[in-house]
C-alpha cells in the first residue's frame, strides 16, 4: 500500500509545482504591460566572435571585428533611426547630443594607452556588465602617465546595442580577457603584469588568475586590483532564465528584458536583458568552483595578492560575498580590502535602516585576519571629516589616517557604480571638469517632482555616480602598482 500512496504524493507534488510555475509565468506576463515597447536597438543582435575564435585571434583581428560591428550599426540602425527622427536624445541618432560618433572620443571601443617612454610594466583593465571601456578611462590614463602600458578591451556584447547582451556569454568575456593579456605580454614581454577589474570585470580577473594557476601558457599577473568585484549576485540571477521563457512567443518578446529604458547614456546601456543576469550568475558560480578546485589541490597559495575596493552599500553585487567568498578564502599573501562606509554623520545617521547601520560591524567585527582591512568613513564625533582606518593582517591595532576631506552632505553612501569615477568626470561626476562635453552630465542631475511621471525611476537617478574619495583610491592603486 505504501508504493501507490507515495506515487499519489509525488503526482500531487508535481501538479502543485506545475501550478506554481504557471502562476509565476502568468504574473511575469501580466507585468510586461508596464514595460515600454522594444526599440530597434533591443532587437538587433550583432554577431561577435565566439570564444574559440577569440582564442585564435590577435588584438588587430579583434579591433577589425569590432569596427565591422560598428559599421553594421551605422547602416542598419543609426542611419534609419536618425532619418525617422524618433529618438532625438538617443545614442543611436547621429543628430543627438549623446551620439558617441560626434563626442570628443568614442569610448565604446577597445583602446591601448602607451606611456610617454619605455613601459616599466603593463596593466589590463576589464570593464563591467552593460558598461564600456569608458568606466576605466581615468585609471588607465593615470597608470599610463605612471609608466605602464594600459590595455583596455571592450567585452563582447558591450559598447554597441543592448540587444547584443541577449546573446553574449561569459565564456566570450573570459576569452577576450585572455586575448588582452596576450597583447599586453606581446607589447611588454618583460616587467610586471597587472589586472584591474571593475564589477563583472573583477570576476573575469579572478577567473583568469585562477586558470593561470593550472595553465602555464597563461601569463600570471603580479597583482589584482578589483573595484566593486562581482563575486556574488542576488539569488534571482540564478533563476533569471525562467523569467524569459515567455519570450519564445513573439507576443511576449519583452519578457526577455528586466528593464527597457531610453538609451540616453553614450557609454552604458540603460536597458538590461534577462540573459545578462543569468550570465553574471554563471560567471560568479564558475569563479567559486575554480576557487574550490584551487583550494583543494593547494594551488590557491600561489594566487597573486588582491587589492579590492568595495562600497558597503551596493545593490548590484553582494558586499557579504566579497568578504566571505573572496577575502576570507584568500591565503595570507599581502591582500587588502578597502571598504567605503556609509555616511554616519549625525545629520544622516538617524535616517539609516537598522540593517545597513549595523552591516559593517556584522561583516567585519574586530578580528585578526589574513588580509589588511581598511575602512574609509566618518571620524566618530567629528562631523563629516573622513579618515582611513587600517588594520594590518594578523593585528587588532587600528592605524588612522585623516584624508582631509568631508563626507559630502548630500550623500548617504557611495554605490556600486560610483567607485571608478572622480567627481570631475564629465559624464558621471558631481563637479564635471570643463573641456569635455559628452552631451549630458548625469552626475549633476537632481530631479524633483511627483512620483510616476518619469520613465526612469527616481532611485536610479539619485544613485551616486562618482566617488568623492577617488583620490584616495588612486593613491592606493599607485602604492600597489
Amino acid at each position: 500500500m505504501r508504493l501507490p500512496r507515495m506515487r499519489n504524493v509525488m503526482a500531487w507534488t508535481l501538479v502543485l509545482l506545475l501550478m506554481i510555475a504557471v502562476a509565476l509565468l502568468g504574473v511575469r506576463i501580466a507585468g510586461l504591460s508596464s514595460l515600454p515597447d522594444l526599440q530597434p536597438w533591443h532587437r538587433l543582435v550583432p554577431q561577435e566572435l565566439e570564444a574559440d575564435e577569440l582564442d585564435r585571434a590577435d588584438w588587430q583581428a579583434y579591433l577589425a571585428a569590432e569596427a565591422a560591428i560598428h559599421q553594421r550599426l551605422q547602416r542598419e540602425l543609426i542611419e534609419p533611426v536618425t532619418a525617422a527622427g524618433v529618438a532625438p536624445f538617443s545614442r543611436y541618432s547621429s543628430d543627438s547630443p549623446v551620439y558617441p560618433g560626434k563626442l570628443p572620443q568614442d569610448w565604446n571601443r577597445s583602446f591601448i594607452l602607451p606611456p610617454a617612454g619605455a613601459p616599466r610594466g603593463v596593466v589590463v583593465l576589464l570593464h563591467g556588465l552593460t558598461d564600456s571601456p569608458y568606466s576605466l578611462r581615468h585609471i588607465a590614463s593615470h597608470l599610463s602617465e605612471q609608466g605602464l602600458l594600459a590595455v583596455v578591451p571592450r567585452m563582447p556584447g558591450h559598447g554597441t546595442v543592448p540587444g547584443a547582451l541577449t546573446a553574449a556569454r561569459w565564456e566570450q568575456w573570459l576569452a577576450t580577457t585572455r586575448l588582452a593579456v596576450r597583447e599586453a605580454r606581446r607589447q611588454v614581454p618583460d616587467g610586471p603584469l597587472y589586472l584591474i577589474g571593475y564589477s563583472n570585470g573583477g570576476a573575469l580577473a579572478l577567473r583568469y588568475s585562477l586558470a593561470a594557476l593550472e595553465d602555464e601558457r597563461l601569463a600570471m599577473p603580479q597583482r589584482l586590483v578589483l573595484i566593486s568585484p562581482m563575486v556574488g549576485v542576488t539569488r534571482y540571477a540564478r533563476y533569471a532564465g525562467l523569467a524569459a521563457l515567455p519570450a519564445v512567443l513573439p507576443a511576449f518578446a519583452k519578457s526577455a528584458w528586466m528593464n527597457v529604458l531610453p538609451e540616453f547614456n553614450p557609454f552604458k546601456y540603460n536597458s538590461f536583458p534577462v540573459h545578462a543576469a543569468r550570465q553574471t550568475y554563471e560567471l560568479t558560480h564558475e569563479v567559486q568552483r575554480a576557487f574550490d578546485a584551487a583550494e583543494a589541490d593547494g594551488r590557491l597559495q600561489r594566487l597573486p595578492p588582491v587589492l579590492a575596493f568595495q562600497s558597503l552599500a551596493d545593490s548590484t553585487v553582494s558586499t557579504p560575498a566579497v568578504v566571505r567568498d573572496l577575502f576570507d578564502r584568500l591565503p595570507a599573501n599581502g591582500s587588502e580590502l578597502v571598504v567605503f562606509d556609509i555616511n554616519r554623520s549625525q545629520a544622516v545617521s538617524s535616517l539609516l535602516r537598522a540593517d545597513m547601520s549595523s552591516l559593517l560591524e556584522q561583516l567585519l567585527p574586530p578580528a585578526e585576519r589574513d588580509y589588511d582591512l581598511t575602512v574609509v568613513g566618518v571620524v566618530p564625533e567629528r562631523g563629516r571629516a573622513v579618515e582611513a582606518r587600517r588594520t594590518a593582517a594578523g593585528s587588532l591595532q587600528v592605524q588612522r589616517q585623516p584624508l582631509g576631506v568631508d563626507y559630502p552632505s548630500q550623500l548617504f553612501s557611495l554605490s556600486h557604480v560610483a567607485l571608478p569615477f572622480p567627481p570631475s568626470d564629465p559624464l558621471y561626476g558631481s563637479d564635471p571638469a570643463s573641456g569635455e562635453d559628452y552631451g549630458v552630465a548625469l552626475g549633476t542631475l537632481a530631479p524633483r517632482g511627483e512620483r510616476g511621471v518619469l520613465v526612469v525611476g527616481l532611485d536610479s537617478l539619485q544613485r551616486a555616480t562618482s566617488n568623492p574619495f577617488y583620490d584616495y583610491l588612486r593613491e592606493r592603486i599607485d602604492e600597489d602598482l
